[in-house]
């Protein structure tokens, strides 16, 4: 009998608010440290692919002679991300549910295994990026992108966001995942063995009013309408009241004129 695989609870949930979020993404925003390793005919693994949006930009870039197959846990994501991609015509996808510990595909498999904002919620990373790199063929690339909820900051210094930080941190952590994994990304992939690393870093910033509209919009409605604002409440993090108080909290930060908010992402070009 095989061993049980690890696993954690996904922090954020799958309803609209953060659906919403995830369709924004594509892979000039999410990837760019990876585009210039892209060429026609790759195969390539998408992992923890959510609606498809960067999957759909991938694909495209590794042309309709790559292989592209993307994968998430969660069967009603992928519905989406099926109609995303026939919306924008690519053929050369194939969309399946897997685990990142136990991954269904043969060794060397792919040129190319990307994983944007995986790591952070998966209970044993170094292990996920030891399959990753099981997957990988030789002088294929595994790349690897997380957020760094620990370096995030903003202003106006709304007291409730820092309770806001501290909460979804602690969350994250119930739940078996590691909210600063971007600055952790580094060392992992020395400990799953790659022989070469390109460690890297760039930001996610709010501060037109369009953008600090629909950021601090789309937390109030994570705060009141998702797994989070539930799961504070239910496991004593706070009062019943708190979730509604941190959301009016995002409204109040994004309606400031000088209203500005910055986020880190690690990243990672591993080898071998």
């Amino acid at each position: 009998m095989s061993a049980p695989q690890p696993s954690a609870v996904y922090t954020h949930g799958h309803q609209e608010a953060v659906l919403r979020s995830h369709r924004s993404r594509t892979a000039a925003d999410s990837a760019a440290y990876l585009l210039p390793e892209l060429r026609p005919g790759q195969a390539l693994l998408d992992i923890g692919c959510g609606p498809g949006t960067i999957t759909a930009d991938l694909a495209g870039l590794v042309g309709p002679s790559g292989r592209v197959v993307a994968v998430d846990t969660s069967a009603e994501v992928l519905e989406q991300a099926a109609g995303h991609l026939a919306g924008r015509g690519l053929a050369n996808v194939v969309l399946e549910r897997a685990d990142v510990h136990r991954l269904p595909y043969r060794d060397g498999e792919f040129d190319v295994v990307h994983a944007h904002q995986v790591l952070q919620h998966v209970a044993d990373p170094v292990a996920a990026l030891r399959e990753m790199r099981r997957v990988t063929a030789p002088g294929g690339v595994v790349a690897v992108r997380d957020v760094d909820y620990a370096s995030m900051t903003w202003f106006p210094e709304v007291p409730a966001l820092e309770r806001w930080l501290e909460l979804y941190r602690r969350t994250a952590r119930a739940n078996g995942g590691e909210p600063d994994a971007g600055r952790r990304l580094l060392s992992w992939a020395c400990a799953a063995g790659f022989a070469e690393i390109t460690a890297s870093a760039t930001t996610w910033t709010y501060a037109t009013p369009e953008r600090r509209d629909w950021w601090g919009g789309m937390w109030a409605d994570r705060m009141t309408g998702t797994a989070l604002g539930r799961t504070v409440v239910e496991r004593g993090f706070a009062e019943p009241d708190e979730p509604g108080r941190i959301a009016a909290a995002w409204r109040e930060w994004s309606a400031a004129g000088d209203g500005w908010f910055s986020m880190l992402h690690g990243e990672i070009l591993a080898r071998g």
